[in-house]
């Protein structure tokens, strides 16, 4: 607990737990796209007959999984699961319910306790 009070260190903590936020948020973000972004410009690519670099550079093919090209010129575009990304949603959703701010200080406070039991026997 006496870690805890130190200035540098909450701080240090609270940096973590932005980090972690933002990572969440990022993670949260891409599942969005591939549950609900637009598969428009994998439809355009399929049916073009010879896209130009340029072209291609500006689609969005995020939620596109694999491209195959067959010997007759023929393209195969797998996209990712929607309905796997609707249920990783749904479980980052239902973690954020159940997480609060202090959780990451109770941990650390409740290991700091296990340390102490151990340090006095």
């Amino acid at each position: 607990m006496r870690l805890l009070k130190k200035a540098e260190i909450r701080s240090y903590i609270e940096e973590l737990e932005k980090q972690r936020k933002a990572d969440r948020n990022d993670i949260t973000q891409g599942y969005v796209r591939l549950a609900f972004g637009c598969v428009s410009d994998a439809i355009k690519l399929m049916f073009s007959e010879d896209p130009e670099e340029n072209s291609i550079d500006s689609m969005d093919l995020f939620n596109i999984s694999e491209i195959k090209k067959k010997k007759g010129g023929d393209i195969e575009i797998k996209f990712f699961d929607r309905l796997k990304a609707l249920e990783k949603l749904q479980q980052l959703c239902e973690e954020g319910e159940s997480y609060s701010p202090g959780s990451l200080y109770a941990a650390i406070a409740s290991s700091a306790a296990v340390l102490k039991e151990d340090a006095i026997e």
